[in-house]
C-alpha cells in the first residue's frame, strides 16, 4: 500500500482553482445570455403573430370599404351620375382588397405556426395581446447597470479572469514542487490471515521529495508567452464586449424611444385619414369628388391602419431587444 501527495506545486493548484471558478462564472453568464436570446426570439414570434392578426382585421376593413364603395359606384352608374370607369375602378380596388386579405390570412397562419414551433407546440398557436401597452422602462442608472451586469459583459469578464489565472498557472512551472509519499509492505511465508495480516513482517517508509527543473528546453517560456497572449486577447475581448453592449444599448433605447413616439403620431394620422375618407365619401355621393379622390383616401386610411399596427410591433420588439441586452426583465 502506498500513497503520495504534492505538498507544494508552485501555487498552480490555486491558479487552476481560480481559473475553474472563472470558467464556471463564464458558463453561467453564457446560459443567462442564451436564455434571454431565446426569450427575444420567442417575443418576436409572439408579437409578430399579434401584429399579423391585427393586419388581417385591417385587410377585412379594407375589403368592407371597397365593397361598399363598389356598391355606391354601381348605384351611381345606374342612376346616371357616375361613369362606367368609376365602377370598374371600384371593382379593381375590391379585387385588390380581397387579395390583400388572402395574403394577410396566409401570413397569420405562418406566424402562428412559427410561434408554435418556437415554444415547442406541434400546432399553430394564437397569441393573445395584453390589454394595455407596457410603458417605457425607467432608464435611471440603467446604462451603468447594463455595462456591469449584462450577461455578455459578465461572460467576457469571467473569461478574462480565467485567462489571467492561467498565466499564474504557467508561472508556477518556475517554482519547485515538494511532495511526500508513504508506503507500507507486509510479507510472510504462510497464507494471509485477513484483515490484519498479523503474522507478517511490516515494512513502511516515508519519502520526501523536491523537484525543481532548471531547464526544460524553453517549454516554460513558451507556455508563459502563450498564456500571456491569451490573457491579453481575453481582456481585449472583455473591453470590446463592454463597448459593444454600450453601443447596442444606445441603439435599442433610441429605437424604443422613437417607436414609442411614433405610436401617438400613427394614431393621429389614423384619425386624420378616417375623417378624410368620411369627407371624400360625402363629396363623392354629391358628385363633388372623383372616384380617384375616394380611392386615394381609402388607400391612405388602410396605410394609416397598417402604420398603427407596425409602430406598436416596433415598440414591443424594441423593448424586448433592450431586455435581451440588459439581461433582465424591465
Amino acid at each position: 500500500m502506498s500513497a503520495q501527495v504534492d505538498l507544494f506545486a508552485g501555487f498552480k493548484r490555486i491558479a487552476n482553482l481560480r481559473s475553474a471558478y472563472a470558467t464556471t462564472d463564464a458558463a453561467t453568464a453564457a446560459v443567462v445570455n442564451q436564455r434571454f436570446q431565446v426569450t427575444l426570439l420567442t417575443k418576436q414570434a409572439f408579437y409578430n403573430a399579434i401584429a399579423t392578426e391585427e393586419l388581417v382585421r385591417v385587410a377585412q376593413s379594407q375589403v368592407r370599404r371597397a365593397q361598399q364603395q363598389l356598391q355606391i359606384s354601381v348605384d351611381k352608374l345606374h342612376a346616371g351620375s357616375a361613369t362606367r370607369s368609376d365602377s370598374l375602378r371600384s371593382t379593381v380596388d375590391y379585387g385588390n382588397a380581397r387579395i390583400a386579405l388572402l395574403q394577410a390570412q396566409a401570413n397569420l397562419a405562418t406566424a402562428q405556426a412559427n410561434l408554435g414551433r418556437q415554444i415547442g407546440v406541434d400546432q399553430p398557436v394564437r397569441a393573445i395581446p395584453d390589454s394595455a401597452l407596457p410603458a417605457p422602462p425607467d432608464t435611471t442608472d440603467l446604462r451603468a447597470g447594463t455595462l456591469e451586469h449584462a450577461p455578455q459583459v459578465e461572460q467576457a469578464d469571467a473569461q478574462a479572469r480565467a485567462a489571467r489565472a492561467q498565466v499564474w498557472s504557467a508561472r508556477a512551472q518556475y517554482w519547485p514542487t515538494f511532495n511526500v509519499s508513504y508506503s507500507n509492505r507486509r510479507a510472510g511465508l504462510s497464507d494471509p490471515q485477513l484483515p490484519f495480516l498479523t503474522p507478517y513482517k511490516e515494512n513502511f517508509s516515508w519519502t520526501f521529495g523536491l523537484n525543481w527543473p532548471l531547464f526544460n528546453g524553453f517549454v516554460r517560456e513558451q507556455n508563459q508567452v502563450s498564456a500571456s497572449v491569451s490573457r491579453d486577447v481575453a481582456e481585449a475581448r472583455a473591453a470590446d464586449a463592454r463597448r459593444q453592449v454600450n453601443a447596442q444599448f444606445t441603439q435599442q433605447m433610441a429605437a424604443l424611444t422613437t417607436a414609442y413616439a411614433q405610436i401617438s403620431i400613427a394614431s393621429d394620422n389614423l384619425a386624420a385619414a378616417t375623417e378624410d375618407l368620411r369627407v371624400q365619401n360625402e363629396r363623392y355621393r354629391v358628385g363633388a369628388a372623383t372616384i380617384l379622390d375616394l380611392l386615394t383616401s381609402q388607400a391612405a386610411l388602410t396605410q394609416a391602419e397598417v402604420n398603427v399596427v407596425q409602430t406598436r410591433l416596433n415598440y414591443l420588439i424594441a423593448r424586448a431587444q433592450v431586455e435581451a441586452v440588459v439581461g433582465r426583465t424591465l
